[in-house]
């Protein structure tokens, strides 16, 4: 691969002509290497078929360099060989970036991708073994619950690890998981759980009460900041009762509580690293979920089906999950062997793709920090600023599954339609003095962009500071004036909400504070989900009217498939879950 790239710096360096006269000096400097060291690299890549080099007599004389090779090609066996590594593909795509430009290149890499993406089978002693391939755009930096912040991350965690209960397929309803059953006093502070008899590990240990204790109490010492942190701050007590009987104590009645049990981030891991056979959660994660890994690093994971999994076996026998760092979302009709899932669809892709909606949507938001001293504390002047950003939509490079999941207190904004009488402010005299600085995180970059653009037509400057997810929720938000992030409007969406909202609490004038306290406060005591979206956005209300939140634009997150993909069904995050994918034989 190292030849490769220096193939594609000479190529890059010298354009579009074959042939060119250099001296080994000006092509050690282009390689960044000795004089020795150029004539080594000249000879690998003539005996490779990829130059003819004529050299001339004589230190310091021009010699004739050939290239025999399209740079395209080249760079394509770059790729091919880094995903075959399937270690070093950022690597690889972030040289070929620098060098060659990747517009052509990804057109010519797409039909190598179709034949390595979807339904694969083969026969093994007698078996057949199906196989999924899935291209993903975000790398898996880690899959514990305790530390994850991408979709994708979640997406993989999901299949690996169980929670105690788990929402039903398209409803509010709360089915058992790890624990068959479950109680409360009539305080509703006082909950038991009892767990099913033995759930086995994934090297065969079997799960108790003690894996329980131990997967809250390292979600309860987390540092402050994580997502859903209100709910483990509320939490007094988590104690074995005995093997299979667990005991959560809270401070105050909650009717989230249940919810966040469902969502990845209370999944229950083994205590002892001792217990797994590993050295910890980060290389070789151990859960009980239907697959288990078999290979995990930022490029590429593999899971296979967990045969003794308590919920039965998954149909599929492997799931091959490769990082692409690029947007790759081909036709499906384009191949004999195309994606058969496609999360985010292009538009333009063939009509043989079967879509589906999920009840999965993206909301991209502004809201204005009125607690930093400055010219936002003016309603006047937050409404100007605000009325810049009506009418803008989403960036081309789009939202959905390259977005993070998991960001504390910047999960969304309620699902009700933007009231159009509160998103038509006055205008007022443009404010050409005004110096603003955006927070936002990499993935959102863009949006952010198209909002410092369209200041800049009413002759506002801003700066646009950006940080990885995991320090979002630090002082950058404080220091900001304009914070732009996202909602993953899902069935997790009422946690995701109030995060948001004590979050944003921390950043607006004290009386519109002192409300969202005082709903959130009846939120977390409301029984039924209706009332409690219905106060959610009364706060989504006010903090309109106040100026101190703005929505961009809306995306529902669509998931494309061939009619072959059997037994879709999605998680409540809108993502497939694979225990259910099947393929007939053919």
């Amino acid at each position: 691969m190292k030849l490769h790239g220096q193939y594609i710096r000479l190529r890059a360096h010298y354009g579009s002509t074959d042939e060119v006269s250099a001296t080994l000096d000006e092509l050690a400097a282009i390689l960044g290497c000795t004089h020795r060291n150029a004539l080594n690299i000249l000879g690998k890549m003539a005996r490779h078929g990829w130059v003819v080099w004529t050299p001339s007599r004589g230190r310091g004389r021009r010699s004739l360099l050939r290239f025999m090779a399209p740079r395209d090609d080249i760079a394509v066996q770059s790729m091919m060989l880094a995903m075959e590594r399937r270690d070093a593909v950022s690597a690889a795509m972030e040289q070929i970036r620098s060098h060659a430009g990747v517009s052509a290149l990804q057109d010519t890499l797409q039909s190598w991708l179709l034949a390595y993406s979807g339904h694969h089978a083969e026969m093994r002693k007698d078996r057949v073994i199906d196989t999924l391939r899935l291209p993903i755009r975000q790398p898996l930096h880690t899959i514990d619950p305790l530390h994850m912040n991408l979709l994708a991350e979640s997406f993989v965690s999901s299949h690996v690890f169980d929670g105690l209960v788990r929402r039903g397929a398209g409803s509010e309803e709360i089915l058992p998981g790890i624990a068959h059953a479950w109680e409360t006093d009539e305080t509703r502070t006082n909950w038991t759980f009892y767990l099913r008899k033995e759930v086995l590990l994934h090297n065969g240990a079997i799960l108790d009460a003690g894996d329980v204790v131990y997967s809250f109490s390292r979600l309860i010492r987390a540092p402050r900041g994580r997502l859903y942190s209100f709910i483990l701050r509320d939490i007094i007590e988590v104690t074995a009762m005995g093997p299979l009987t667990v005991s959560i104590r809270l401070k105050a009645p909650n009717e989230l509580f249940l919810s966040f049990l469902c969502t990845s981030r209370a999944a229950i891991v083994p205590r002892e690293p001792e217990r797994t056979g590993e050295s910890g959660l980060v290389h070789k994660p151990i859960g009980t979920g239907p697959f288990k890994i078999a290979e995990l690093n930022r490029e590429f994971c593999v899971l296979e089906a967990f045969p003794h999994y308590f919920q039965g076996r998954a149909q599929l026998d492997r799931v091959e999950i490769l990082h692409v760092p690029w947007d790759a979302e081909p036709s499906a009709a384009d191949s004999g062997s195309p994606f058969h899932i496609i999360q985010n669809p292009l538009p333009e892709e063939s009509a043989s793709l079967s879509r589906t909606h999920t009840e999965t949507f993206v909301r991209k938001f502004i809201t204005c920090n009125t607690k930093k001293a400055g010219p936002l504390s003016d309603p006047a002047v937050r409404a100007d600023i605000l009325s810049c950003l009506d009418g803008i939509y989403e960036p081309d490079d789009g939202i959905g599954a390259s977005g993070p999941d998991e960001v504390p207190g910047c999960s969304g904004v309620s699902g009700s339609p933007v009231p159009h009488h509160l998103t038509a402010p006055e205008k007022t005299a443009p404010s050409p003095w005004l110096s603003l600085r955006i927070a936002t995180i990499p993935q959102y970059a863009a949006d952010a962009e198209l909002v410092a653009m369209r200041l800049a037509r009413r002759g506002i400057s801003a700066a646009i500071v950006s940080v990885p997810p995991e320090e979002f929720k630090g002082p950058v938000r404080m220091e900001s004036d304009l914070i732009l992030f996202s909602l993953v409007r899902d069935r997790d969406e009422q946690l995701r909400l109030f995060d948001l909202y004590q979050t944003l609490a921390e950043h607006v004038t004290p009386q519109v504070r002192s409300e969202i306290e005082a709903g959130l406060h009846l939120i977390a005591r409301e029984p039924t989900h209706a009332a409690r979206a219905e106060a959610f956005r009364r706060i989504e209300d006010r903090l309109i009217q106040e100026r101190e939140l703005h929505i961009l634009y809306e995306k529902p997150v669509e998931t494309a498939y061939l009619p072959s993909v059997r037994g879709v069904r999605f998680n409540s995050q809108g993502w497939i879950d694979l225990r259910h994918v099947w393929f007939p034989q053919q």
